[in-house]
């Protein structure tokens, strides 16, 4: 029997914006907002950084166009520990996916990370995240 999404996950883990300018964003965020780096990571050709102030992680990224208005945000992720067990409730739920598989992308953090994104009722993308 299928469970809510939350049975397969321990707390909210980021929120993705793409960047006009990478350099740009990470110094307002760091040096007008106070945010702190948590990490920055290459992704083929385009880089991907973290920034964190308290609870809130936002992920930014370079390499598409930003959509230059409010409402921008692309989407929110959530920490799993167990990425095949979400992503098997995922589909018990009937819930309408972006990605056809589990995904990964080595080169963020130390083992990288495997994630799958679904399309909440207003056509926005929610991530399920597991770092490894």
């Amino acid at each position: 029997m299928s469970k809510p999404m939350t049975a397969f996950t321990t707390d909210f883990q980021h929120s993705g914006m793409v960047a006009k300018d990478l350099d740009e964003t990470i110094a307002f965020y760091t040096e007008k907002l106070g945010f702190e780096i948590a990490g920055i990571f290459h992704n083929g050709e385009n880089r991907c950084a973290f920034l964190r102030y308290g609870h809130l992680t936002i992920e930014t990224w370079e390499g598409e166009p930003a959509p230059m208005t409010t409402g921008a945000i692309n989407h929110w992720a959530f920490d799993t520990p167990d990425i095949e067990a979400a992503f098997e409730n995922a589909k018990e739920l009937g819930l309408k996916f972006k990605d056809t598989e589990i995904q990964h992308i080595d080169s963020f953090w130390e083992h990288g990370i495997r994630f799958f994104n679904v399309y909440g009722p207003n056509g926005e993308t929610i991530e399920f995240c597991q770092i490894v």
